[in-house]
């Protein structure tokens, strides 16, 4: 029998503003060469396809806002749960499906706001996590771009946080330390978050695009 390649199933649609289709197929080549059969949709219509779901090894998402359906939520959640990785970047995994609480449970993370829009900002890898593969060797990530403060749990593993300052006039009245990198596991699978990623720039940037394919080998099956 020959053995089943890899395969990555890239979604990408919802609010034009992050250019999903171009951002998402930036990584494509890099998911060809390190061995996987990729198929592109413009749809969630396939996360509720559970055949093809199980022979899925690695689902990226970009796909900000928006709605899914119930039976597309199951797919999803049923095959991360099986082993099928979910990994994704700002809006396009912690910004989707806003109503489907489901979905915020899977992925660890919700968008809350970006103060003052574009900000010069810092990512920083945690130092306890510093030797975790995915952020080995990355250092500060300095920014021209959204600084999300995301709303999470404890069942992430961190590796990379983001400080959000008070300004003048801020309701907030100290600095906010909000995760920007986090693994998570969902029974069998493996979910890859980071919220960087705003402008097609920002994604080609060495050490973000390190983090994200390193990221999205984590994830896969």
């Amino acid at each position: 029998m020959t053995e089943r390649g890899r395969r990555a199933l890239v979604v990408r649609g919802g609010w034009a503003g992050h250019a999903p289709e171009e951002a998402a197929e930036l990584f494509v080549p890099f998911l060809t060469e390190s061995g996987f059969d990729v198929t592109l949709e413009g749809s969630l219509e396939a996360y509720a396809d559970a055949d093809f779901m199980a022979e899925i090894d690695l689902v990226v998402q970009c796909w900000t806002m928006g709605e899914i359906l119930p039976d597309e939520m199951r797919g999803l959640r049923t095959a991360v749960a099986n082993g099928t990785g979910l990994a994704g970047w700002h809006g396009g995994v912690v910004d989707s499906f806003r109503l489907a609480t489901d979905y915020l449970q899977l992925v660890g993370g919700q968008f809350a706001a970006h103060p003052h829009d574009l900000v010069d900002h810092t990512i920083e890898v945690v130092a306890e996590r510093a030797d975790h593969e995915i952020v080995a060797g990355v250092g500060t990530i300095a920014l021209h771009s959204e600084q999300y403060w995301v709303l999470t749990d404890s069942l992430n593993d961190v590796l990379a946080t983001t400080t959000i300052r008070s300004r003048e006039g801020d309701p907030w009245h100290e600095p906010v330390v909000s995760p920007a990198v986090w693994t998570r596991r969902w029974g069998a699978g493996r979910v890859f978050v980071s919220t960087v990623g705003h402008q097609l720039a920002d994604l080609e940037i060495p050490a973000v695009r390190t983090v994200v394919e390193r990221g999205l080998l984590w994830a896969a099956r």
